[in-house]
């Protein structure tokens, strides 16, 4: 994740490389720590949550880690080119940022929880990075897929933001937008799970060790 064209600033869509009306790949069909399906449909009762926090083969292994997620996989979010490649998303041409989708279990973990561990598990002060990570496809975003999660996402970023600057620490970056009109498009098949098929691995986030108070960031909606 340390190599390709990095660029600090996010193209237009004019700008962005034209993509493809197919994607150039596909995906596992399971999850190799799981054991369920990458892609939907998924099964009732679950739902998902898109999450941006730099490199997201360590990102990916913080949620598959986490009890009641039921599968994970990754991808590229946020930009103007449909069905990217990796090397088109390095070359900061595509707008896209590295995202990984959380399929969970509300039953068994809320999307409160899951806010925590994005927060605590990467520096969502650090703009177009993440640690030795530079360029566009490292930033921090939050893709949301209903009203609710879009106001327990806004209510969180402002309460860690408050702990933040009292620890010290800067702004924060981190984008929250609705996932409806950015679309997920998933990475090839070797960056799914890579630090399960690959255990010393590569993996640059890292957390600010500021805690995320997720009792004030949650909300009933």
């Amino acid at each position: 994740m340390l190599f390709g064209r990095h660029k600090n600033k996010l193209p237009t869509a004019a700008e962005a490389l034209p993509g493809r009306g197919e994607p150039e790949f596909g995906v596992p069909d399971r999850h190799t720590v799981l054991g369920n399906p990458l892609t939907g449909p998924y099964p009732e009762g679950l739902e998902v949550a898109d999450f941006g926090m730099g490199c997201f083969w360590g990102a990916e292994r913080k949620f598959w880690q986490t009890d009641g997620v039921w599968t994970t996989l990754v991808g590229y979010q946020g930009g103007h080119t449909p069905h990217p490649t990796y090397d088109e998303v390095c070359s900061g041409m595509t707008g896209h940022a590295e995202a990984v989708r959380v399929v969970f279990d509300p039953a068994k973990v809320s999307y409160e929880q899951l806010l925590r561990v994005f927060w605590e598990a990467h520096d969502p002060t650090q703009g177009f990075r993440q640690g030795n990570d530079v360029g566009t496809q490292y930033r921090s975003a939050l893709y949301t897929h209903s009203p609710a999660q879009q106001t327990a996402a806004e209510a969180s970023r402002d309460a860690y933001q408050a702990v933040l600057a009292d620890a010290g620490h800067g702004e924060i970056t981190t984008a929250v937008l609705p996932a409806a009109d950015r679309p997920f498009y998933p990475a090839e098949a070797y960056h799914q799970q890579y630090l399960d098929r690959n255990v010393d691995g590569y993996c640059g986030i890292g957390g600010t060790g500021v805690s995320c108070p997720v009792g004030i960031a949650r909300t009933d909606g």
